[in-house]
Formats: structure tokens, C-alpha cells, sequence
């Protein structure tokens, strides 16, 4: 059974889940969070599965369990993770911290996974960056951390057990974008889910059929292989990889079109390839200088506006940064992101919409750039 889908602008704000006044309080829960005893200590080797310095944990019933190294890449819709990405610059370690949230994930999950991303910062000295993720909405920064990306359908509460590729489940993944920003996820086994634009993957454990879609780019060609390659090695290469081309008629196909419940026609496309147009660039200014919380739009973005005594919202027109400056006050602090995930609602944006906070000092070079 699917979970259901409750996103909420404050449910998933890490800042109003903590502030600077309790600073002391989650330092001392995070000290004492088992998961977190080696987060961002060392930076490890390179795998398969994820860039080196990566660290994962997934949600489980408010607990912080980390996610096995050779499922890295894989993510469950129906849960919340945290990703923690450290990095060295010139000698001096740096992070990145991600909590991704599945679109079947509920309020518990999602709500808990924002929480224990401030307490990880705390831990951490303020350093990360802070990214919210969503499910199929996610940061080229995110995507980039890995070589292969999935979602699945499912998630803790309907358990993710090893099975045998002879015992495995069908499903179908479908596959679609470029070669820096492809994405992979699972779709319902039936023609219903297919398109002629994309490529798509049918796993049938000890077989995996791979349809060209006729309008399918070389690099969703590439990629469906690359998948196709890293399944069949996961499994010690049993399964036998099979690919063709819609429309080639051949036993192949036959068998893919029987898998997901007989062929019938279908679309061009997937019908959601085109991206909204981006807004109007915002730079807003939260203040309490003047004794109250004041929310107000600056006449000009650029870099100049910034003031190291405040906090700054800033609508990219295609994300939203919290930038928080060193002098900023506490209030201030715990405020900022609360302020933007509020702006997007008050102005119907998605709240799929990335956002990212910031400290001054952090190197965010396309914060930067944006601005200019």
C-alpha cells in the first residue's frame, strides 16, 4: 500500500524544527545520535555507487539507520533520506548536506528527516550547506553524486529485501534526460506507463528487455544500457540483456509487450518535457534591526546588496537560497528558511522548488553568479 502524500510548507522546513535557542540542546542529542558517529570523518574511496565521501542514511520509524553502501543511488519513494557529502578545499574539510524527500513519504518520515539534518549541521559546526530535496525534483549537485540514480516504489514500511533474481518481482523503469541530468525511476509494469520519447527497462529478474522508444535521444539510450549493465552485474551477470527498437517486431519485443500486459499504442511523449518558465529574480532582506521580524524585497539583486548583519532570500527564478550572514541574529538565523519556504506558498510556487541555505563564507559559486 502506497503511503500518503502530505507535503507541507512547514512540516518540511528544517528551520522551524529548531533554532539558535536550543543550539546547546540538539548539539548534545546529535553527540549522542549513534548514526552520526562517523559522519563526515573521513573522507573514503570511491565506489560504484556513489562519489567518495558520500554518506547515506534513510528515515525508519524516527530512527536514523544508515543505508547499505551497494544500495547507494537507490532511493525508496515512499521514504525520507539524508545524504551528507564531504569534500576537502585547500586542506580544510567541507559538507554538503541533502534530506531527500519520496513522494509517498509521510509528515513522520520527512518531518524527522528535517529535524536530524539541522541536528547533523549543529554536530557539524554549522558548515554545510543545507539542500531540500524532492523526489524527481532534485539538484544537478544532488544527481551529480551519483553514477547511476533510481527510485523505487515502496519503502520501509513495505520492507526492501534482498531477493534472488529467479524470485524477482517485474517492474518497469523508465528512463529520460541527457547525459548529466538522466533520471530513472519505477514506474507501474503496465503500457500505460509508456512513451515513445524515452527508453524504458523491463526487469524480469533473469531477463531485462530494454525498449528504445523510436523518439528516444543517444543519451537515454546510454544510460538505459549503463543500468541495464549494472543490474546484470549486481546479479553476478545471470540475467540475459535483451535491446531493441520499438518497432522492430522480433521475438524481443513480443516478450517485452507481453510483460507489461500486451501491446497497444502509445504516446509521442511523456507530456511533462516542458520546463516552467523561470521568474522574475527576488532578493528579500529579513531583519529584526528595528525590534520586529521585517520581510522586505531589495530594490536590485546583485552581490552588493548583501549584508553580513542579516538574512537574505533569494529567488533565482528557478530555485530559492537562504543566505545567512555571519552577523545575522539568532532569530534571524532560525527564521530564514521558514521565511522561504513561506514565500513560495504565499506566491503558488511549487513547493517541489529547490532550496538551499547558505552561510556567508560558504563557496556556492552558482549562488554567486546568480546574483550577478
Amino acid at each position: 500500500m502506497q503511503k500518503q502524500r502530505q507535503l507541507d510548507v512547514e512540516d518540511s522546513n528544517i528551520a522551524l524544527l529548531g533554532s539558535e535557542l536550543d543550539k546547546k540542546v540538539k548539539l548534545a542529542a546529535a553527540q549522542d545520535e549513534p548514526a552520526w558517529k562517523n559522519a563526515g570523518k573521513q573522507i573514503e574511496p570511491a565506489t560504484g555507487f556513489g562519489k567518495a565521501g558520500l554518506q547515506i542514511w534513510r528515515i525508519e520509524k524516527f530512527h536514523v539507520v544508515a543505508w547499505p553502501k551497494e544500495k547507494y543511488g537507490t532511493f525508496m519513494s515512499g521514504d525520507s533520506f539524508i545524504i551528507l557529502y564531504t569534500y576537502e578545499v585547500e586542506g580544510k574539510k567541507l559538507y554538503n548536506v541533502h534530506f531527500w524527500i519520496g513522494l509517498e513519504s509521510t509528515q513522520d518520515e520527512y518531518g524527522t528527516a528535517a529535524y536530524k539534518t539541522v541536528e547533523l549541521d549543529t554536530l557539524l559546526g554549522d558548515l554545510p550547506v543545507q539542500y531540500r530535496e524532492v523526489q524527481d525534483s532534485e539538484s544537478g549537485i544532488f544527481r551529480s553524486y551519483f553514477s547511476k540514480m533510481i527510485v523505487m516504489e515502496g519503502g520501509v514500511d513495505s520492507g526492501f529485501n534482498h531477493v534472488k533474481p529467479e524470485e524477482y518481482k517485474p517492474r518497469l523503469l523508465h528512463i529520460k534526460g541527457t547525459m548529466k541530468s538522466a533520471s530513472m525511476r519505477e514506474v507501474p509494469c503496465t503500457a500505460d506507463s509508456l512513451n515513445s520519447g524515452d527508453c524504458f527497462l523491463y526487469d524480469a529478474g533473469m531477463n531485462l528487455y530494454q525498449f528504445n522508444g523510436k523518439g528516444s535521444s543517444g543519451a537515454e539510450r546510454v544510460k538505459a544500457a549503463e543500468m541495464a549493465r549494472a543490474i546484470d552485474d549486481e546479479r553476478k551477470g545471470k540475467p540475459e540483456v535483451h535491446v531493441f527498437e520499438e518497432g522492430d517486431n522480433d521475438e524481443t519485443e513480443k516478450t517485452f509487450w507481453a510483460g507489461v500486459g500486451g501491446k497497444k499504442d502509445i504516446p509521442e511523449s511523456a507530456g511533462d518535457d516542458k520546463k516552467p518558465d523561470a521568474r522574475p529574480k527576488k532578493l528579500f532582506r529579513l531583519s529584526d534591526a528595528s525590534g520586529k521580524m521585517v520581510f522586505t524585497q531589495e530594490g536590485k539583486c546583485s552581490k552588493s546588496s548583501l549584508d553580513t548583519n542579516d538574512v537574505f532570500v533569494f529567488d533565482s527564478g528557478n530555485a530559492v537560497y537562504v543566505w545567512i550572514g555571519k552577523g545575522a541574529s539568532k532569530e534571524e538565523r532560525a527564521k530564514g528558511m521558514g521565511f522561504a519556504t513561506q514565500y513560495l506558498a504565499d506566491n503558488k510556487i511549487p513547493m517541489t522548488t529547490q532550496c538551499v541555505c547558505i552561510r556567508e563564507g560558504a563557496a556556492v559559486p552558482e549562488f554567486f553568479k546568480l546574483l550577478e
